[in-house]
């Protein structure tokens, strides 16, 4: 029964602080799906883009896929290093404190990457096609602030 009571509170802990990793990169990250979405649906159904765009856009989307699935998973780690902190100090210390900065860099790295991914993509597009991509990455931007 000790081995229970001293289990239950650890796990508790961990589980609210994976659940405060998730909110935490929710509430700090543009929702990928979404913008996702809504510029690959304009990239490849709506902008009309010729066959060197489309080839050039290809690469382009490949090469982001093989960066963010790495920073995906130095988030997970991070969210695991969090949760191990929660766990050995019980409370708001200098280790929970650095495992959140540690999180947050990894979430701003992420941030900025797929930023460098939109430009990439505009920068194979016409001038007439450009007007119509920002507008799309403005509105999938603010969607929440509107």
């Amino acid at each position: 029964m000790s081995n229970l009571r001293r289990t239950l509170p650890v796990a508790v802990i961990a589980f609210a602080a994976a659940i405060a990793g998730v909110l935490a990169g929710r509430a700090l990250l543009p929702a990928p799906s979404h913008t996702g979405a809504e510029l690959h649906a304009l990239l490849h159904e709506k902008m009309h883009l010729d066959a060197h765009q489309k080839a050039q856009l290809a690469i382009i989307e490949r090469d982001f896929a093989l960066r963010r699935q790495a920073a995906e998973l130095e988030l997970r780690a991070d969210n695991a290093k969090l949760a191990s902190a929660i766990e050995a100090e019980h409370g708001y210390g200098a280790r929970v404190t650095a495992a959140i900065d540690a999180s947050h860099m990894a979430m701003g790295e992420l941030q900025k990457q797929t930023l460098q991914h939109v430009f990439a993509m505009r920068s194979i597009l016409k001038s007439e096609q450009t007007a119509r991509f920002d507008a799309t990455v403005v509105k999938a931007l603010t969607a929440d602030a509107r």
